[in-house]
Formats: C-alpha cells, structure tokens, sequence
C-alpha cells in the first residue's frame, strides 16, 4: 500500500511540471492568466466566442492540474468575469476514484447563460457539478449542433489546452467555491 501512495505522490509532482503550468500567485497574474486562456479558447472555437456574446458570466480556469492512480483529484484557480470584469475569484476542487492513471493539465470555461445560473454561483457555499444549473459540456459533437438560437441550458463549459496523459474510468465530483 505504501507503494501506491508513493507512485500516487510521484504523479502528483510530475503533474506540476507539465510545460505550460503555472499557479496564479497574485491576482493579477490569475485575471491575465484567464483572459489569456479565453483568447486561446476562442481562437480554437467560433461558437465559445459566439456564447460569450449572450453569456451573463464566464468562469474561466486557465490552470487546472490531475493526477490520479485508483484514488485522483485535481485543483485550479479561476476568475468570474461579468460585462468583461473581474467578478469573484474561484477554485475548483475535484475527487475521483476508480480505474485511473497519469497527470495532465487543462482549462475550462463556463459560460454562464442564465441570470438564475450566476445568482446560483454567487449565493452558493460551493457549487456542485451536477447539483444547481444544468451543465452541458461541449465537444465538437455538440458544437456542430449548438448556435445563439438554440441554447436552452443555464451553463456550457469548454475544455482546453489539454497536455500529459490520463486514462481510465472513473467516479468524481467536482466542487467549485469562492
């Protein structure tokens, strides 16, 4: 068993030297950080720039890094833009559990469609993915059939810049706080 936690640990720093990874350490570098991680996004996806557009708020983490072997989890820092200004900092705390291996990095974006979807974000404790406003996540699947005419959900999130290497099955939550 103390070997599993060892490899665990030796993904986990291997984790945090993925390229391209860095922790906000002011305020300032996290609000540049995610409008960076925005311009990417919407360089690589017409309709994430087309949302952004009609979207009430956009919470954005440039930065989140998982890891996992049986047991995972991942962290980040992000920014709640509303009318293009900072609006709240956020984290994002995720648990997983199940057939798992590796290390990556990524960002996501959460269009927030809905004044119902910001007012739950704000007056929450901590949102639960899959608890509150329904979450669609969009892949190129569900972007070929998706424009401003025909959105219906109150969030639609956007993954990123994925880099290192995670596979396998798994059960987890994600916590995303203030």
């Amino acid at each position: 068993m103390k070997k599993l936690y060892l490899l665990f640990a030796l993904i986990f720093v291997g984790a945090l030297s993925l390229p391209h990874v860095t922790f906000a350490a002011t305020a300032e570098d996290l609000d540049k950080d995610s409008r960076q991680a925005l311009a990417t996004l919407y360089q690589t996806s017409p309709l994430a720039k087309s949302l952004s557009g009609n979207a009430k708020g956009i919470l954005v983490f440039p930065n989140i890094v998982k890891a996992g072997l049986v047991f995972g989890g991942s962290y980040g820092e992000g920014v709640l833009l509303t009318a293009g200004a900072q609006d709240g900092y956020y984290n994002s705390v995720t648990g997983s559990w199940g057939l798992q291996a590796g290390a990556q990095s990524y960002g996501y974006a959460m269009f927030l469609m809905t004044d119902k979807a910001l007012k739950y974000l704000r007056d929450t404790h901590g949102w639960e993915i899959g608890v509150g406003p329904t979450v669609v996540v969009v892949d190129e699947g569900v972007a070929k059939n998706l424009s401003t005419s025909t959105m219906k959900d109150d969030v639609y999130a956007f993954t990123f810049g994925q880099q290192g290497l995670m596979a396998g099955v798994s059960i987890e939550g994600t916590k995303i706080t203030r």
